[in-house]
């Protein structure tokens, strides 16, 4: 037996787009979506913020593919770690340990928030905070989780359940103990409260469910796929002073915006939080390979000294994983990715700035570091948005099909455009994106009355 790398197919071996797609269609189930409506791009190569399709297409990735890839595509130094691990031990069960693990823990310490310092590592994002919730009613010893309508938190039985977005109505069966609350954004049409209106009704919600009762409240600090919502300063310190009132678990739910995705390591410290847990994924490794982990402070790990921590899966601490994490954050540091996502958040939100100012069809725009949404209108006096919530309409399928055939890859998601490109993106490939967003935009244009 030989351990060489198996070369690639020949070229004549090689399936064609349409080969790609057609068994892809024929052989597997796509996410989200009715299978009739599959149309996926048949993807070859990426590098850097672009990828090529089989056909020879190529794309500027400005949604960083599910929000996750911040390091951008095929980064060599990612990629030789992940194959040094494969060929020092490709996998140990959880109940041992690794180099890697080790020092991705001791990693980690360092930059999470305040005094966490202790971290359980899952395959995933939903499995992070299945266990957050799981450790918060272990330690608290409650049952009852707060979480909020525009979230957004995995694709579990339990995730969806807690999950506050349409994605949770075909799913909602047999979990009990979820009670939703409203956001300090209620819509475009509606807009903000004040941070003080969002936390008296929290306080409000709290007081009438029973505090003694409440285990967790778990937040994305900013709302990820609901529209990126950047909560007005005061709310996330709020939110932490009712949560120590009552004794009740901050969980961050940093599976999107950790890992300098709104231009800090977390987006947490924009407002100088500490939560009790933060869980992440997603930029932990750029998704080049799946890992996600729970951190928690010190008050929360010491439950567990004496106490059985009740949960695992097979490929928990993968050493893989753990080894394309350490080079991820490498990467950050080395390229000064962090700084770099502050830097382009501010051009990001020029172009915002300057589409909302020349089109009639932008209603709102939001962004924090590369994490933006711009949100489209059918009327400026009433704001109806251009899609009714969890719908679609023509007009935004219009534009997301110009986006398509002109080469940028991004989320359009009701009335909402996503601008989510990798931390390393350029001014000038910024610019490129967003002059293709410009010309779709004139398309939603002629629809506004």
């Amino acid at each position: 037996m030989t351990t060489d790398a198996v070369d690639d197919p020949p070229a004549h071996a090689r399936l064609s787009a349409a080969e790609v797609i057609d068994l892809s269609k024929r052989h597997t189930i796509f996410d989200w979506m009715a299978q009739s409506a599959a149309d996926p791009l048949p993807i070859a190569s990426a590098s850097g913020v672009w990828f090529t399709t089989v056909d020879g297409r190529r794309f500027l990735d400005f949604s960083s593919q599910l929000m996750s890839v911040n390091a951008g595509h095929g980064d060599r130094r990612i990629v030789e770690a992940i194959v040094r691990q494969l060929r020092e031990v490709a996998y140990v069960n959880p109940m041992h340990t690794t180099e890697a693990r080790a020092r991705l823990g001791q990693r980690l310490a360092a930059l999470l928030p305040g005094d966490i310092e202790k971290v359980f590592f899952t395959l995933g994002g939903a499995e992070a905070n299945e266990n957050a919730i799981r450790i918060a009613r272990a330690v608290t010893g409650r049952t009852k989780v707060l979480a909020r309508y525009r979230s957004y938190h995995g694709a579990t039985s339990g995730m969806m359940a807690v999950t506050g977005e349409p994605r949770r109505w075909p799913n909602e069966h047999g979990v009990p103990g979820v009670v939703h609350v409203l956001d300090p954004y209620h819509g475009i049409e509606r807009g903000w409260d004040s941070a003080e209106a969002a936390l008296a009704l929290l306080d409000e919600t709290i007081q009438l469910e029973g505090p003694q009762s409440i285990a967790a409240f778990i937040v994305e600090p900013v709302t990820g796929t609901n529209g990126v919502l950047v909560p007005p300063d005061g709310y996330l310190q709020g939110v932490r002073r009712l949560c120590d009132r009552h004794g009740i678990l901050l969980i961050a739910d940093e599976v999107m915006t950790g890992f300098g995705r709104t231009g800090a390591w977390f987006a947490v410290d924009h407002w100088g939080v500490v939560p009790d847990l933060i869980t992440m994924a997603k930029g932990l490794t750029s998704s080049y390979v799946p890992l996600g982990a729970v951190g928690m402070r010190p008050n929360v790990a010491a439950h567990f000294d004496r106490q059985v921590f009740a949960g695992g899966l097979t490929y928990n601490s993968h050493p893989v994983g753990c080894a394309a994490a350490l080079a991820t954050i490498a990467v950050y540091e080395e390229d000064g990715l962090i700084a770099n996502a502050r830097r382009m958040g501010e051009a990001l939100r020029r172009h915002h700035l300057r589409l909302a100012e020349r089109h009639p069809s932008v209603g709102a725009v939001r962004s924090i570091g590369l994490f933006g949404a711009i949100e489209l209108i059918r009327d400026r006096a009433t704001r109806e948005p251009m899609a009714p919530f969890n719908g679609a309409s023509p007009v935004m399928n219009e534009v997301a099909r110009y986006l398509r055939e002109h080469g940028l890859f991004t989320l359009v998601r009701w009335n909402t455009v996503m601008t989510n490109p990798p931390l390393c993106i350029t001014e000038d490939e910024l610019d490129h994106g967003f002059a293709i967003v410009d010309a779709a935009l004139a398309l939603a244009d002629r629809a506004v009355a």
